[in-house]
């Protein structure tokens, strides 16, 4: 299976890991702005990657 994480370089750590055939990439940036965007508003720097299990 294909993932696609969201991963915080600041704080060395995945922040969520999101199945690619499930959330497409519309879903995981409304995703970003909801859930994730404490660490976008404190400035460090969010990196999405895709990953295979």
């Amino acid at each position: 299976m294909e993932f696609r994480e969201i991963y915080c370089s600041d704080c060395k750590k995945v922040l969520g890991r999101y199945n690619v055939k499930y959330y497409s990439d519309a879903k995981i940036a409304e995703l970003l702005k909801i859930s994730h965007e404490s660490h976008i508003r404190d400035g460090h720097k969010i990196d999405l990657r895709k990953t295979r299990d």
